[in-house]
């Protein structure tokens, strides 16, 4: 029996699960439209902690959403992650936030999923999966246009979702685009994706983990 605590900060989607062998016993999150990270992700831990009547000392791993995303976000994220693993001696867990935005669809065998995470102007973090979630690109920082995914618009059903879908929209009328509108990432895909990991032992160095943000940080200037 495996409990995990799972973070998901790669948005504005502040959201926390537990989860007990994959399954999620409890979900906080404020899935808004502005940061909420800093002043709500210990509150969400404790909170989901006591709802699910455990204490910390009883987790067997803490899991988090790895990446690409918010620079910010993601490093508030580990940061805590990091923090409870380290006071707990508990293994870290980090789950590519891309794949688990992609099992919030359930589609046809022959489709395709896009998820793709907004880089600002009409740029998105995007990969590619086939319907069992299998990754069949690879995750880049891509510039949007109307030929975007056409090659696989010809074949498949292709599923977008994630907040890149709005500039998406603007460009793509194809039949076989499917727009899964006002989804983030969510802690709730996390679990049975940290509990795969955790079986195999698939952990990170607490030490020297970092989040994966695809591009180099550059700072705005004021």
């Amino acid at each position: 029996m495996a409990y995990i605590l799972n973070i998901e900060t790669a948005t504005t989607n502040c959201s926390v699960s537990l989860s007990k062998d994959g399954e999620t016993l409890v979900l906080k999150e404020d899935n808004s439209l502005n940061y909420s990270h800093a002043e709500s992700l210990h509150v969400f831990i404790d909170e989901a902690l006591k709802t699910a009547s455990l204490e910390a000392s009883q987790l067997n791993a803490v899991s988090v959403s790895k990446g690409p995303g918010s620079y910010t976000g993601l490093r508030i994220g580990v940061s805590a992650a990091k923090g409870l693993c380290y006071a707990l001696n508990i293994p870290l867990i980090s789950v590519d936030t891309l794949k688990s935005l992609a099992h919030q669809v359930l589609c046809e065998d022959d489709a395709v999923i896009v998820p793709m995470l907004d880089a600002r102007r009409m740029e998105v973090y995007s990969a590619i999966y086939d319907s069992k979630y299998v990754k069949i690109r690879d995750t880049e920082a891509q510039i949007l246009n109307e030929d975007s995914f056409k090659q696989y618009l010809e074949k498949h059903k292709v599923h977008f979702i994630g907040n890149g879908v709005d500039k998406l929209k603007t460009l793509i009328a194809h039949s076989n685009a499917v727009f899964v509108e006002d989804k983030l990432p969510s802690a709730s895909e996390i679990g049975i994706l940290a509990y795969d990991k955790y079986k195999k032992n698939d952990i990170e160095d607490v030490a020297y983990f970092e989040p994966y943000y695809l591009k180099e940080f550059i700072g705005l200037k004021s």
